[in-house]
C-alpha cells in the first residue's frame, strides 16, 4: 500500500531531515546521498529535558496519546539554531504507542481487494471511527493453511489523525516542511534489517517506553510496547539510595550493572527493573511464536536506546535471554565526518530511529 503518511515527494538535491520526537528528549540527523554507502551524516543534534527526572509528568509526549506541542516545538527550534541545518524536509518518527498495530489473517487476493477488505476489517479492530484515523498495511508473511490455501498476514498501522495534524503543526511552527511520518519500529526495522535476514528482536529501551521490534527477511514483521525502561531503573536508585533523581541518573549511566565489586549494591538496585524488561521481551516472543508458528528461530537481540549504552547490559540480556546480544551500530551503514568518530560509539544506539528515518529516502 503507498504510504498515506507521505505528504509530499522532494525532487531535487536529496537532503532530508530525521526527527525523532522521544518522550523526553528530541533527535535530529540530517542526511544527504553518500558516495560509497546510500548515505551520509553530515549533521546530528540531540536535546534532552531533564525535567522529568524530577517531575514525573514533565515529558514531551505520553502514551496516553497526549503531546505537547508547545514544549516540542521550542526544543526542536532549540536544536536547529545550534544544528543550523541545510535541510528542511523532514521525516518524522511518531512512537508506536500513539499507533494501534495488530495483524491480520487474509486469503491471497488482488490489490484492489484487498484494499477494500481491509477497509472493512479495520473497522472491527481499531478503537476509534474509520474517519478519524489515517491507515497503512504492510504485507509481513504468507501461510498455508491445512487444505494447501495460501494466506497473507498483514500488518495494519492506524494513527489518529488529529496527532497526524500536530505533528504537521509542529514542524510548521519550527519553520520545516514535513515530508513523512512513520511508527518508530518501521526506522529500527530499516536500520537493523534491510539487507540483513537475521532474524532478530530489537529492543529500543528508551527513557519512558521500550519498543519490542521483531525482524524477519530484512523487515518488520511484529511489534511490542512496554513501560518498563530506562527511567524505571533511575526512579529504582533515587528511592531505594535516597538521592535526587538527577543524581541518580548520573550514578546509573557511571556504574551500570556490571554486578561486581563496589558497584554490586547499585546492580542489585537495578537488576529487578532490567529482569521487567527483559521478562516483557520474553513474553512479546511467546506472543510472536504463537502469532509466527512457521517463523524461524530469533537468533540474536539488539539493543538500541540511551539505555543501551549503560554498562554490563549486554552480558546481563545476553545470560537471560540464551542467544547473542549486541548493542546497535547503525552508523556503521553510513558515512559520516571523522571528527564524530569519538562519539560514534555512544551515538549509535541512541540515534538508531533518527537514521532510519533518514535512511528512508536514499534506499
Amino acid at each position: 500500500m503507498a504510504g498515506i503518511l507521505n505528504f509530499f515527494k522532494q525532487s531535487i538535491t536529496p537532503s532530508y531531515l530525521g526527527v525523532d520526537i522521544g518522550t523526553t528528549s528530541i533527535k535530529v540527523v540530517e542526511m544527504k546521498s553518500g558516495q560509497q554507502r546510500a548515505a551520509s551524516v553530515v549533521n546530528y543534534g540531540i536535546l534532552e529535558s531533564s525535567g522529568y527526572l524530577a517531575r514525573a509528568n514533565q515529558v514531551l509526549q505520553t502514551s496516553a496519546l497526549k503531546l505537547f506541542e508547545k514544549e516540542v516545538v521550542e526544543l526542536l527550534k532549540t536544536v536547529l539554531r545550534e544544528m543550523k541545518p541545510q535541510a528542511t524536509e523532514v521525516i518524522a518518527s511518531i512512537p508506536a504507542f500513539s499507533a494501534f498495530l495488530t495483524v491480520l489473517d487474509f486469503p491471497m487476493m488482488s490489490a484492489p481487494d484487498l484494499e477494500r477488505a481491509m477497509a472493512y476489517q479495520a473497522k472491527q479492530y481499531v478503537p476509534l471511527p474509520i474517519s478519524e484515523i489515517a491507515l497503512e498495511w504492510f504485507k509481513v508473511g504468507e501461510t498455508k493453511d491445512e487444505k494447501g490455501f495460501v494466506h497473507q498476514q498483514i500488518l495494519l498501522v492506524s494513527l489518529p489523525r488529529e496527532q497526524v495534524a500536530k505533528y504537521r503543526k509542529i514542524f510548521e511552527l519550527a519553520g520545516l516542511r514535513l515530508a513523512a511520518l512513520e511508527i518508530e519500529p518501521l526506522a529500527i526495522a530499516r536500520i537493523y534489517g534491510g539487507a540483513d535476514p537475521t532474524p532478530t528482536i530489537v529492543v529500543d529501551i528508551g527513557s519512558r517506553s521500550t519498543n519490542i521490534a521483531f525482524i524477519e527477511k530484512g523487515a518488520l514483521k511484529f511489534n511490542a510496547q512496554s513501560d518498563f525502561a530506562g527511567a524505571s531503573l533511575t526512579q529504582a536508585l533515587s528511592t531505594s539510595l535516597g538521592i535526587n533523581p538527577l543524581r541518580a541518573e548520573e550514578l546509573k549511566k557511571e556504574r551500570g550493572i556490571v554486578g561486581t565489586g563496589p558497584n554490586y549494591e547499585l546492580s542489585t538496585i537495578m537488576f529487578p527493573f532490567v529482569d521487567a524488561i527483559i521478562n516483557e521481551v520474553k513474553k512479546a516472543e511467546y506472543k510472536y511464536a504463537s502469532q509466527f508458528p512457521e517463523a524461524p528461530r530469533l537468533e540474536r537481540v539488539i539493543l538500541a536506546g540511551g539505555t543501551a549504552n549503560l554498562l554490563g547490559i549486554e552480558k546481563y540480556f545476553e545470560r537471560e535471554m540464551g542467544r547473542p546480544v549486541v548493542k546497535g551500530t547503525p552508523f556503521a551503514g553510513f558515512e559520516y565526518p571523522p571528527v564524530m568518530e569519538p562519539l560514534v560509539p555512544e551515538l549509535n544506539p541512541v540515534m538508531s530511529v533518527a537514521l532510519g528515518l533518514g535512511l528512508r529516502e536514499f534506499i
